[in-house]
C-alpha cells in the first residue's frame, strides 16, 4: 500500500467513524425523544422516571391466542361477557359499553364494588384495531391493584415508548422483561399474582410483590413494589387498607376487556 493509498484509507476510517458516532447520537436523540429526562431517577437505578433512553424490551413472539380461560371452581368471576354489575364507575353504575362477549372503555374510569387482598387475577384485552396514534396514545388503559399500582396496558405492538410505560410494565417503576404483545385486535391474556404491601400504624411492615405473565410469558418476576403508580413522579408507598378494589382505566381509547375473574390467596394452612 502506497503512502497515498494509505492516507486514504486512514481518511475514510475517520470519516465513516464520525459518520458512525453521529448516527449514533441521532438515534439516541430519537431514543430519548420517547420519554423524559427531566423526572426523577428511581432508587436504585440510574433510569428516570419515564427515561427515553431506558433499553426496550426485546421482543418475543408469545404464539397465536387461544380460547378464553375458563375460570377454576374457586374464582370469583367479576366480568363473564355480559354482567358488568361487580363494576362501578364515576358516578354509579358502570358507563362501559358491552357487546359480543366484552366490554369497551369509555366514559371513565372503573372500579370494581368489592375489595380484594392478596389475590390471582386473570384478564383478557384487546387492542383497537385499526391501530391509531403512537406511543403512550396508542391503545392506552391499564389494570390498577388496590386502585393504586398500576399494571400498564397499551399496544406495544411495533409501537415504542418509554420502557417503563410498555405493555407490561408496573408503571413509572419496571419495564417488562420482554415485549411479549400481540397485534392489535387479537386477544391477550394477563396473568397477575400480588401479594400487598401491608401497613402496621401507618408505617410499611412488609413489602409487596407483583408477578406477571402477559400471553403466558414472563413479564414481571416478583419484583417489589416501591409504591403508588403516577405520571413523572416517584412511585409513593403510602398507606392503604388491607384491601382494596381492582380497577380499570379508560384513556380515552376503546380497549376491550373480556373473562375476568380473581382469586383471593390465603397461607396454606388456612381454611
Amino acid at each position: 500500500m502506497n503512502k497515498r493509498t494509505a492516507a486514504g484509507s486512514i481518511a475514510a476510517l475517520v470519516l465513516a467513524a464520525a459518520a458512525g458516532l453521529g448516527l449514533s447520537c441521532r438515534a439516541q436523540d430519537a431514543h430519548a425523544n420517547l420519554g423524559y429526562q427531566d423526572t426523577p431517577i428511581i432508587p436504585g437505578t440510574k433510569w428516570h422516571v419515564h427515561d427515553g433512553t431506558r433499553p426496550q424490551p426485546r421482543v418475543v413472539d408469545p404464539g397465536p391466542a387461544g380460547e378464553p380461560v375458563k375460570p377454576p371452581s374457586d374464582a370469583i368471576v367479576l366480568f363473564d361477557g355480559q354482567d358488568t354489575s361487580k363494576w362501578r364507575g364515576e358516578k354509579g353504575d358502570c358507563p362501559w359499553k358491552v357487546e359480543n362477549g366484552y366490554m369497551e372503555a369509555r366514559q371513565g374510569s372503573i372500579t370494581t364494588r368489592d375489595t380484594f387482598g392478596d389475590c390471582q387475577l386473570h384478564l383478557e384485552f384487546c387492542e383497537p384495531t385499526p391501530p391509531r396514534g403512537n406511543g403512550q396514545g396508542r391503545g392506552n388503559s391499564g389494570v390498577f391493584l388496590f386502585g393504586v399500582y398500576e399494571v400498564q396496558v397499551l399496544d406495544s405492538y411495533d409501537n415504542p415508548t418509554y420502557a417503563d410505560g410498555s405493555c407490561g410494565a408496573l408503571y413509572g417503576q419496571y419495564p417488562p422483561l420482554v415485549n411479549a404483545c400481540r397485534k392489535p385486535g387479537e386477544w391477550q391474556t394477563y396473568d397477575i399474582i400480588f401479594q400487598a404491601p401491608k401497613f402496621k400504624d401507618g408505617k410499611l411492615s412488609e413489602d409487596g410483590y407483583l408477578t406477571v405473565l402477559q400471553n403466558g410469558v414472563l413479564v414481571q418476576n416478583h419484583v417489589r413494589i416501591m409504591g403508588q403508580t403516577g405520571h413523572r413522579v416517584l412511585p409513593n408507598m403510602a398507606p392503604t387498607g388491607e384491601k382494596g378494589p381492582l380497577g380499570l382505566q379508560d384513556h380515552g381509547n376503546p380497549v376491550r376487556y373480556r373473562n375476568i375473574w380473581i382469586r383471593e390467596l390465603r397461607p396454606s394452612d388456612a381454611s
